[in-house]
């Protein structure tokens, strides 16, 4: 059987071969391959349990889930909080990465510092550290999940970025203590560079969230297609009842300019049905009594009454959608030789 889960916390490609690595480790696991993009994973396995494999995937470090509707309302959250976040820590770090880079490299391009830095080497260094705090502030999770995943032995980009970052800092502070008073002492100090890292980390970091939430916003859409309620016929009358609600076999009313809440076959009525949202097709495609109706296509003018024959996750729409998360979850080979070079 296959599942799709949702997979949080995953920072690089490094993540998700740690991720695919920990549940391909699973005996009855056929395949698993993860999305970065996305945070989708699709799983193939028989003989074992859901929850195993989510069980294998936070010993790994990260969260999991199965993939639902509840599920991807809290993704879609989750993104948008992530992005807003990111982009104020970029735009507050290169408020601060400005002026730092002024004061660190302004004299090799003959610009106008002030006399007590230009003087003062010691000087300078501090205020260039002072400058450099609120950036490490913003950028902190860089080093709190580098180090904890270097820690754990399965080091992601984080990790580098968070060792990189760190070993420029430290060899500034050792040169502030023993730095001449001259202007020459200046270039042995990295915390313009550590600020840098940091700063054009995060505009790929933001860069990649927002990719992420227009993949997530192109799903949102295909899901909104379908109506959030049915007019189901009981006895004689007419019952609104929320889509979800709607079983086999039941029996339904689509009113003129109504949506197709699933899929179904008409027992009375002729209408003109828009299948554009699922077909392409412009012109509406008639219909009547034995013909039958997708989710999420419009009636365009008669009145139909019709009988679920498909409902919930196996409707049109939701296969399609499925489909489009596994077909984003996919990889092509070289994709993931590239995945498994960049986990080592």
């Amino acid at each position: 059987m296959q599942e799709n889960f949702i997979v949080t916390g995953m920072t690089c490609s490094a993540c998700s071969a740690h991720v695919e690595k920990a549940v391909n480790r699973l005996g009855g696991v056929s395949q698993a391959t993860v999305n970065l993009m996305t945070g989708g994973m699709n799983v193939s396995f028989e003989g074992i349990t859901a929850q195993q494999i989510i069980d294998a995937v936070i010993d790994a470090g990260y969260g999991c889930e199965l993939a639902g509707e509840s599920a991807r309302e809290k993704r879609s959250a989750r993104q948008t909080e992530e992005l807003r976040r990111k982009k104020r820590s970029l735009l507050l770090s290169a408020a601060f990465l400005i002026p730092l880079c002024y004061i660190a490299m302004g004299h090799m391009l003959h610009l106008p510092i002030p006399d007590a830095l230009a003087q003062n080497m010691r000087l300078n260094g501090f205020v260039q550290l002072i400058i450099l705090l609120p950036i490490l502030w913003w950028n902190r999770n860089y080093f709190i999940i580098g180090f904890s995943r270097l820690v754990k032995r399965s080091p992601n980009m984080d990790s580098l970025v968070a060792l990189g970052a760190a070993a420029g800092i430290a060899y500034s502070l050792i040169e502030m203590i023993t730095l001449s008073n001259s202007l020459h002492g200046s270039s042995h100090l990295y915390f313009e560079s550590a600020g840098m890292i940091l700063t054009l980390v995060t505009v790929g970091k933001y860069l990649e969230k927002r990719s992420k939430k227009k993949t997530g916003q192109a799903i949102e859409k295909l899901m909104d297609l379908s109506p959030e309620t049915a007019i189901l016929l009981k006895d004689g009358e007419e019952i609104e009842i929320p889509t979800g609600q709607l079983q086999k076999e039941d029996v339904f009313v689509v009113k003129p300019g109504s949506m197709i809440p699933v899929d179904a076959v008409i027992l009375e009525g002729t209408s003109g049905v828009d299948e554009s949202a699922l077909t392409g097709e412009s012109i509406p495609v008639e219909k009547k009594p034995g013909d039958r109706v997708i989710s999420a296509t419009m009636n365009k003018a008669g009145r139909l009454i019709c009988k679920a024959e498909k409902v919930g996750e196996d409707t049109t729409l939701a296969n399609i959608i499925r489909l489009v998360e596994e077909a984003s979850a996919s990889k092509a080979p070289i994709a993931k030789m590239a995945d498994k070079i960049a986990g080592i």
